[in-house]
């Protein structure tokens, strides 16, 4: 459970003049969602859907859901950016962190994700808990 200083690490909120451009984009302004795409994660290592499709500069709300009994999250990334992050979970596997394009879901609950596609291109989502990328937790998003 987090103490009252870390929780201040953990936090999502947009703040305009915080938000940082990724090669897959940026965090999106709440306000500015044009539709929310629900992605169920299950014990099966899986997402379901497991591909998207959106359009450049559509700002979503990525709502994630964890039907199963196990913790599970979801990484927006580049193929890279996922491989890497990857390998750094791999080498530390309690390694706790908090981005905007993340979000970690307890067994039974939900999370979203706010985020605004900049740039057209093909990218990744994955669950980097260990075994459960290794296992198939992945899908891909294509922005035109």
């Amino acid at each position: 459970m987090p103490q009252p200083a870390e929780i201040e690490l953990f936090r999502k909120d947009y703040v305009a003049s915080q938000v940082e451009d990724t090669a897959f984009g940026r965090q999106g302004d709440p306000k500015k969602v044009t539709r929310t795409l629900t992605l169920d994660m299950s014990d099966s290592m899986r997402f379901t859907p497991d591909q998207l499709s959106l359009r450049r500069g559509e700002t979503v709300r990525l709502k994630v859901v964890n039907k199963g009994r196990l913790p599970h999250e979801l990484v927006l990334g580049t193929e890279e950016a996922i491989r890497v992050h990857w390998e750094a979970m791999k080498q530390h596997p309690d390694m706790q962190h908090e981005d905007p394009s993340m979000v970690h879901v307890a067994p039974g609950e939900a999370g979203e994700i706010v985020w605004q596609f900049t740039q057209p291109g093909e990218f990744r989502f994955a669950c980097l808990l260990p075994g459960h990328f290794e296992a198939g937790m992945q899908g891909r998003i294509v922005v035109r």
